[in-house]
């Protein structure tokens, strides 16, 4: 049977083959072809695996709620208090007044034009982080950065009402009930309201604040007000309730280059695995001959609000905030094992006690010399120069068109905008003069009918003045196309003098 089947179906040539499948035999039954393989899928993040926190109790912990409270008090009190300026002057003593263009930090008062003392203070507490990081590592992000703050916050709501790390494991893993939609709806409700919160005392900053309360509950308020809360509202409840550790592992700078702000003698959270290794489980009781302290119990990596095992070694989530030294602190004293396997020590150190030499704090060395000298500088920079800068200030606009004017007699004349800044609380007058071209004359439209050589300028509390001058000068002394022209501004009370210098355009004949 084979050899005639064979026969009566000649086999296909290669060629035949090579173009496609050959037709089945209607003799035999057809086999199903195997399934082809799907392209494995290439994931470029990783899915995020939800931490729970463990509440824990101990040192560390205690002063991050310290300063978690003094924080939030100063932020949320901060718009409140008041700060008397004088008749007419806002009397909050922290505010940016957008509108009249100034900012106030209770005795100091800041005009647009000394934007530059911003810029100093952001300089100060660049490097005033590095000297901190240099010394005591990354405590800003663990104690006082605003999303851990927040973030801290958020968690204790959340223990209160849906209970510590394992009662929310359960809740989760539960399927939908009454009583679990209830505490997910007290929960998110609580965060709105302390995310509205938030929102709202960021604003009071750029208003005043009981004014501004006010029309925000009577429904007064501008839309920028109703506008910028939502927008402060929704980025602290998806930052603080949602996004947590994300925003520190993949949105902050900080962390990327914070390592180099490190060296050996930088306190930082460590594991001492020379005291802690080979680790395995253990009973009260036991004998810890032969092997290491830690009895791998997790508590370090459960109350870690990034995640982070501190066994492993340094990591870039890893925030210092000490919270697994509370923990394995309390697990040591229920062994009875020496506490401080997890500590916040430099490296130095550990490496010194690993080889039982004496160990010391070095604070004065070569990289915070030169932060602490370059802090000094510019804190002493912009001391000085805010002691010392001037309450007046001016401001002189050439006109451009026409640059000048000849008159009858042949001589010339040139117009500008002079504008005197009266940065004090009180009338000022000013006496003006000018030097540079012999013979020039001064009209103030306005304030002088005749020319002169000086005149006398008002300036009202806290506001600028705005005048227009004419300076005439005769032919001869004005030969050139272009000249020197100095404005001189004497206070009448204290004889203070501010000089200015701009362009007298002529002829050039």
């Amino acid at each position: 049977m084979e050899t005639q089947r064979s026969a009566s179906h000649p086999a296909t040539p290669p060629s035949a083959a090579s173009s496609g499948p050959a037709p089945a035999d209607p003799g035999t039954a057809a086999t199903p072809a195997p399934p082809a393989a799907s392209p494995e899928k290439i994931k470029f993040f990783a899915d995020r695996e939800k931490i729970y926190p463990r509440n824990i109790h101990g040192t560390w912990r205690q002063i991050k709620w310290a300063v978690l409270g003094v924080l939030l008090a100063l932020y949320y009190i901060g718009p409140w208090i008041r700060w008397d300026r004088g008749p007419g002057a806002p009397d909050q003593a922290l505010l940016i007044d957008m509108p009249g263009r100034r900012a106030y930090f209770f005795t100091i008062e800041i005009w647009p034009q000394e934007v530059y003392y911003l810029t100093g203070l952001l300089i100060i507490a660049a490097i005033g982080l590095f000297l901190v990081t240099a010394w005591f590592g990354r405590v800003w992000c663990g104690f006082t950065c605003p999303q851990t703050v927040w973030t801290d916050l958020f968690m204790w709501v959340e223990r209160k009402i849906e209970g510590d790390r394992n009662a929310r494991l359960r809740l989760d893993k539960a399927p939908l009930s009454f009583g679990k939609a209830g505490r997910k709806i007290g929960k998110h409700a609580a965060w709105l309201l302390i995310a509205l919160a938030t929102g709202g005392a960021w604003i009071m900053y750029f208003n005043d604040a009981p004014t501004v309360v006010r029309a925000f509950f009577t429904g007064q308020a501008s839309t920028a007000v109703y506008g910028f809360t939502a927008l402060f509202t929704a980025t602290t409840y998806l930052l603080a309730g949602w996004a947590r550790e994300q925003v520190c592992i993949y949105m902050c700078p900080w962390p990327r280059f914070q390592s180099a702000m490190f060296d050996e003698d930088s306190l930082i959270v460590t594991y001492e695995d020379w005291r802690g290794e080979p680790r395995g489980s253990a009973r009260k009781g036991q004998s810890f001959e032969g092997r290491g302290d830690c009895v791998d119990c997790g508590l370090c990596w459960q109350v870690c609000p990034t995640g982070v095992d501190i066994r492993k070694g340094q990591q870039m989530a890893c925030i210092g905030c000490a919270l697994c030294i509370d923990a394995c602190n309390n697990v040591m004293d229920r062994f009875g094992r020496p506490r401080n396997l997890i500590t916040y020590d430099s490296i130095a150190n550990q490496n010194a006690r690993a080889e039982g030499r004496p160990v010391r704090m070095r604070l004065v060395r070569p990289r915070t010399l030169i932060y602490i000298a370059v802090l000094a500088i510019a804190a002493t920079v912009m001391a000085y120069t805010l002691v010392t800068r001037d309450r007046v200030d001016v401001a002189v606009q050439p006109d451009r068109s026409p640059l000048f004017v000849q008159l009858s007699d042949g001589s010339i004349r040139n117009a500008y905008t002079f504008k005197i800044l009266n940065m004090e609380r009180n009338n000022k007058s000013y006496t003006l003069t000018t030097a540079g071209i012999t013979g020039a004359m001064l009209t103030v439209i306005g304030y002088q009918a005749e020319p002169a050589t000086s005149t006398v300028l008002p300036a009202r509390p806290d506001d600028v003045a705005t005048f227009r001058v004419l300076v005439t000068a005769p032919p001869e002394s004005v030969p050139l196309a272009t000249h020197d022209l100095w404005f001189v501004l004497t206070d009448q009370a204290t004889g203070e003098v501010v000089e200015h210098r701009t362009v007298f355009a002529s002829s050039g004949n």
